[in-house]
């Protein structure tokens, strides 16, 4: 990454500019701390889009809101891996870790602190800590898996990209996302299992926690299939506009 540089202002203080490569990294930090938050936050919902049909098998299409944004977080993972390395695509993780914990701590207050009388505010105090609360328990299973995926899918990236030098993006994008995502899947459920209850008060059953696994895994995977011609574009669009070629394998 290009190192910042000083300009000297009218009033002889100096200012601070960013390189292009900078201002990108930057961008790209900026849009996967804000999708792992809204993910986290609004992760306790789930939507409901029907049913299909496979083989003669009903499925209903439901699952955490939470899949709108988190997949995007893999998306930005692989291009950060692409073009400032696995150091930088680390530094971003910890970031987000760090953003999430921070999240966590003020919804934790939030959802604890006195509330006023109902004359003086304008929700329901019950409804605010209701889905606060079990955005701070999201947030926190959430995080385990989110450790596990990110890192699975930064080595993975990489692995592939020894394989394929600067050749195939797509299955280093793609496949690093497919394996990363099973991970991530896997762990969030196994401690959602653990230590959540449903809207209802009881626990998931084995049944749901597969269930849910299995559909969730299902969503992932046809998103990294749907998002494969993003990341060319997206490349197209770092490499033309801001001018940053991919990172060297030593990077």
């Amino acid at each position: 990454m290009s190192s910042t540089l000083e300009r000297a202002r009218p009033d002889g203080e100096s200012a601070v500019t960013f390189g292009r490569a900078q201002l990108l990294y930057l961008w790209l930090t900026a849009i996967f701390v804000t999708c792992l938050l809204l993910a986290n936050i609004v992760g306790s919902k789930f939507f409901f889009f029907g049913t299909v049909n496979i083989g003669g098998i009903e499925l209903h299409v439901e699952h955490s809101v939470g899949m709108f944004a988190f997949p995007i977080t893999f998306l930005l993972t692989d291009l950060l891996n692409e073009y400032f390395g696995k150091r930088g695509a680390r530094r971003v993780t910890f970031i987000g870790l760090a953003m999430s914990l921070l999240a966590f701590g003020f919804l934790f207050f939030a959802t604890r602190a006195p509330a006023a009388e109902p004359s003086r505010t304008f929700i329901d105090e019950a409804a605010f800590d209701a889905v606060l609360s079990g955005s701070g328990t999201m947030i926190m299973a959430s995080m385990i898996a989110y450790l596990c995926g990110q890192f699975t899918d930064i080595w993975s990236f990489r692995a592939f990209k020894r394989l394929t030098g600067e050749r195939l993006l797509w299955l280093r994008a793609t496949g690093s996302t497919v394996i990363s995502q099973a991970v991530d899947t896997t762990a969030i459920m196994t401690v959602l299992a653990l230590f959540s209850t449903l809207a209802d008060g009881r626990p998931p059953d084995l049944a749901f926690t597969l269930t849910a696994a299995a559909k969730g895994y299902a969503i992932k995977f046809a998103i990294a299939i749907l998002t494969t011609p993003f990341i060319y574009l997206l490349r197209a669009t770092v490499e033309r506009v801001f001018g940053v070629r991919p990172a060297p394998m030593e990077a």
